[in-house]
């Protein structure tokens, strides 16, 4: 025994009893490992964030072509393509169709820079797009073109209470047509 608890001891920190450095160092050197699979199996769920920018081209109400690449507007959802609705007489209204014209509005008036974080499952980017100041994504809900889906909720408010779009119609939410038609996704 050591003067005033000084000096070596057999047991390391936490009183656990010290095998040796060159178990320490296996040890350290595992638990470094398991933290490198980690961030890689993190960076590939998650996906590269980068950025696009160029003229893009309206697939439909939600997706995008720029540079070749095809894009997910990120935290909305619009009317499918073929998607009809009908307004307050009963009559029908192809809003998916509109959805896809309102997009094709915004994406004319220049160019387009999109954050891409992640992908969806099937392998499009999911983007967060900005024309200049202004954010496309919020302007699609904000017109009632689209409807928000994990983001956006104060843009559809605004559009839900305004009766803009979709939401001077009778419609039903994108996800649950694409379920009653038997598609899985947008």
């Amino acid at each position: 025994m050591t003067r005033f608890g000084f000096g070596r001891s057999r047991y390391g920190p936490f009183g656990w009893r010290r095998v040796g450095r060159t178990v320490d160092l296996v040890v350290a050197l595992g638990i470094i490992g398991l933290m490198a699979i980690g961030g890689a199996v993190l960076q590939y769920k998650l996906g590269p964030a980068r950025s696009l920018t160029g003229a893009a081209q309206a697939i439909d109400g939600d997706s995008l072509r720029l540079n070749g690449e095809e894009l997910r507007l990120e935290g909305i959802d619009a009317p499918e393509y073929r998607q009809s609705c009908t307004d307050r007489s009963g009559g029908q209204v192809d809003c998916g169709r509109a959805a896809r014209r309102a997009l094709v509005d915004l994406l004319s008036r220049g160019l387009v820079t999109c954050e891409i974080g992640k992908a969806d499952r099937y392998g499009r980017g999911l983007a967060r797009c900005r024309q200049g100041e202004s954010d496309v994504n919020a302007a699609m809900v904000r017109q009632g073109q689209a409807v928000s889906y994990g983001g956006y909720r104060s843009e559809e408010a605004e559009a839900k209470a305004a009766n803009r779009g979709i939401w001077a119609l009778n419609f039903e939410r994108p996800e649950t047509w694409r379920r009653s038609h038997n598609r899985g996704g947008s």
